[in-house]
């Protein structure tokens, strides 16, 4: 807000052309390559964010869907920080928390007794794909953090987030009583 109490107007113009030639500018003002590993990672994070927007879209319990919504504002607040170089956003306390999410939608569940597939309810599935968005949004932090300085938590919360996300599948096909997919060793198959 303003200060006469009126919004801010964030973006009035989508359509820009600053970025036809290759570059794309960083909410600090810089220029860089679109293919920069923090481009890459704020890519991904942004296709997480989607996928997880698709997800929300189904009939969720109420629950994972506030869950959902939580999850889809911190990565907005990661995004937000690879966008402004040097900045640190996320904190010990959203590491926490979604590692506690984590360990309270696992108390719901039986112990694993073999690796699982994704798959099963289309909901636990598509969660599952998230799950792998993550891990791939870790794995681009990795590459960023090679060549410029990043928040640490934030790739701690990353590899929670997917954790967080295998544990909701889960959750998910118990559920809705849908059998969980399992690996079958080879000599079992």
């Amino acid at each position: 807000m303003s200060d006469d109490g009126k919004a801010k107007t964030r973006i009035n113009r989508v359509i820009t052309r600053s970025g036809d030639d290759g570059r794309t500018g960083l909410a600090d003002g810089s220029r860089v390559a679109k293919d920069h590993p923090r481009i890459q990672a704020l890519g991904t994070l942004d296709e997480l964010n989607s996928e997880l927007g698709v997800l929300r879209a189904r009939e969720l319990d109420a629950d994972l869907d506030r869950l959902l919504e939580n999850l889809q504002q911190l990565l907005f607040d990661l995004g937000g920080e690879l966008a402004v170089p040097g900045t640190s956003t996320l904190t010990d306390g959203d590491l926490v928390e979604v590692e506690s999410q984590a360990d309270t939608l696992n108390a719901e569940l039986p112990p694993l007794e073999e690796f699982v597939l994704p798959g099963g309810h289309p909901d636990a599935a598509w969660c599952h794909h998230c799950r792998a968005l993550a891990r791939r949004a870790e794995r681009d932090l990795v590459t960023l953090a090679a060549v410029d300085d990043i928040n640490p938590v934030s790739r701690a919360v990353l590899n929670r987030l997917g954790d967080l996300l295998f544990v909701m599948a889960r959750l998910i096909n118990q559920r809705t009583e849908t059998p969980e997919p399992q690996w079958l060793p080879r000599r079992d198959r």
